[in-house]
């Protein structure tokens, strides 16, 4: 007997096409194949938006360190000019794990010769972004399989962070979300709606579907703000209903009809001092009912151990004795 194959998975619903606003806004994301996973994952999150439209300008093997093959400086100037963009996002650095020229010499990643060229380049590639007057978030690199390569991850996103801030940008970390409670990289881990799904490939480089969506999550938020457009609370996606205008006043409270207290002594009731259906208060006639209703116990019966009375009653009271004294004849 054939054994029965595993059930197919549903696939997921396909993501509907909704033509964007002739006035919607451009965001533009540059960077390697990082950013193109991002853009991938902005372009999902903003599909049914039509006020922003997500534009991606990547080059896979790019960096800092490869400038004689793609110099983002100089690239990063004309490519704002063309797209004209609301803002930009950053996603760089994943393919620089290697040699650079340096005056001639070729110096090892992470040496001191080396980190003082990187940080120039990145200071240039900030400033060039800043002289354009466009407020643009750089997301940082994730945690990778390798760890010398996650160690070479952590030093280059503290290289980011400073750049971003001295030149007028937002550094988004997205560190937390690609590695366990100890910091290690993980390949599966919650996706933006907390259920477990594969983030990353089997090489733990490239980012899966779900992983690329989870990039986008944490470019959301801050991209609104640059945006000036507000997320609705209690949603995952931090970005307005499509066709809300920018910075619509939240609606006014709605008004709510309350009961007000009354007391039982208010004038404008009809001067009763009771409740409807209030029972009158119990009498109390034998002894038993008088000790639960009224805390009074029954007199104790004579002579029984609870009798306390003095002299005790039933009993005649004794004669005071005589005391006399007998006179002794000698």
């Amino acid at each position: 007997r054939k054994p029965r194959a595993a059930p197919r998975r549903p696939a997921e619903p396909a993501t509907p096409i909704v033509e964007k606003a002739p006035d919607a806004r451009t965001v533009l994301v540059v960077g390697d194949f990082m950013a193109s996973g991002l853009g991938e994952g902005l372009d999902t999150a903003f599909a049914e938006n039509t006020k922003i439209r997500i534009v991606v300008h990547s080059n896979g093997s790019s960096g800092f360190v490869r400038d004689d093959f793609y110099n983002w400086p100089e690239q990063i100037k004309s490519l704002i000019e063309t797209e004209k963009p609301a803002a930009v996002i950053v996603m760089l650095g994943s393919n620089d794990r290697q040699q650079m020229r340096v005056n001639g010499e070729r110096e090892q990643p992470r040496s001191e010769a080396w980190t003082n060229e990187y940080e120039r380049r990145t200071e240039a590639f900030g400033k060039a972004i800043a002289s354009v007057k466009v407020p643009y978030l750089w997301v940082g690199m994730p945690a990778f399989k390798a760890p010398k390569m996650t160690s070479d991850m952590l030093a280059f996103n503290d290289i980011y962070r400073t750049t971003a801030e001295s030149h007028g940008g937002e550094f988004v970390d997205i560190w937390d979300g690609f590695v366990d409670e100890d910091g290690a990289f993980v390949t599966s881990g919650p996706d933006i709606n907390g259920q477990p799904v594969r983030l990353r490939t089997d090489d733990g480089i490239y980012v899966s579907k779900a992983g690329k969506r989870k990039l986008a999550f944490y470019a959301e938020k801050p991209l609104m703000k640059i945006l000036g457009m507000t997320a609705p609370t209690g949603t995952p996606a931090a970005y307005a209903p499509a066709g809300a205008p920018v910075g619509a006043p939240a609606p006014a409270p709605m008004a709510v009809d309350r009961t007000v207290p009354m007391l039982l002594n208010d004038p404008a009731l009809d001067g009763g001092s009771e409740l409807l259906g209030a029972a009158a208060p119990a009498k109390a006639d034998g002894s038993g009912e008088k000790l639960v209703v009224e805390g009074k116990a029954p007199a104790a019966s004579p002579g029984r151990a609870d009798d306390f009375s003095w002299p005790p009653r039933g009993q005649p009271a004794a004669a005071a004795a005589t005391e006399t004294t007998t006179a002794i004849t000698p």
